[in-house]
């Protein structure tokens, strides 16, 4: 499924999801918003991997993903960040609509990011011009930012991703499940995640919004398309 496709999708939830999903489980966010956001949506690729964290199959074949899963990781992810000092964070996307996402995000948790081409041997190669030593790396979409998963796993640097029904965790340390290709889905799991890392600093009140919106963080126009090679 491409990126347009799932940003398709991710504009109609089945009024069964937001029925099956309403189970007084309090999440980050209205259910409501999630599911318009289509952060629970999958592709119709399931790996072995991705079993434990999905809910169910829709009826034209796309996985959906569970979204308290979700919720409780993004919640787990941002406790840890939060203990690491943000300029050793480093935050991945060679997905176009990754990208003004992962710039919000670290504008807004003063961490650093890199979008678009990875360059090789941006952390694995310490001669490298532009060298980088993170503490941790978060990736957008294992299969595109496979370069730096790469190198963060050589070099022993934690490994947090974004990860939807059809990817591997091979060589990643903690996961995301989520629809990591949809534009509004993006937008809406970074910003969640941002808000929580600033809570568990105590930057904000543990009940206290993001002054940056959703809206903000989502990719508005495309101004160039990326190579193949570097969407995965």
């Amino acid at each position: 499924m491409t990126e347009e496709e799932k940003s398709l999708n991710e504009e109609k939830p089945e009024s069964k999801d937001t029925e099956e999903f309403e189970a007084g489980v309090e999440l980050l966010l209205p259910i409501e918003s999630i599911l318009s956001a289509g952060m629970h949506i999958g592709t119709r690729i399931k790996t072995s991997d991705m079993e434990p964290f999905i809910y169910r199959v829709r009826p034209d074949g796309l996985f959906v993903l569970d979204v308290k899963k979700t919720d409780e990781r993004i919640r787990m992810a941002a406790k840890f960040m939060a203990r690491v000092d943000p300029s050793r964070v480093i935050v991945v996307s060679a997905r176009i609509y990754g990208r003004v996402p992962v710039q919000k995000f670290c504008e807004v948790t003063r961490t650093y990011s890199v979008i678009g081409r990875f360059p090789p041997g941006l952390i694995s190669n310490p001669l490298y011009s532009g060298h980088l030593d993170p503490h941790l790396v978060l990736v957008t979409d294992p299969n595109a930012d496979k370069q730096a998963v790469k190198e963060a796993s050589s070099v022993g640097t934690p490994v947090i991703a974004l990860v939807d029904t059809d990817n591997s965790l091979s060589n990643l340390d903690f996961v995301i499940p989520a629809n990591n290709k949809g534009r509004r889905a993006l937008a809406t799991i970074y910003w969640l995640l941002a808000r929580q890392v600033l809570r568990e600093r105590e930057e904000i009140p543990s009940d206290g919004d993001l002054s940056t919106p959703i809206d903000d963080f989502e990719t508005k126009q495309l101004e160039a398309v990326a190579p193949p090679s570097e969407e995965g």
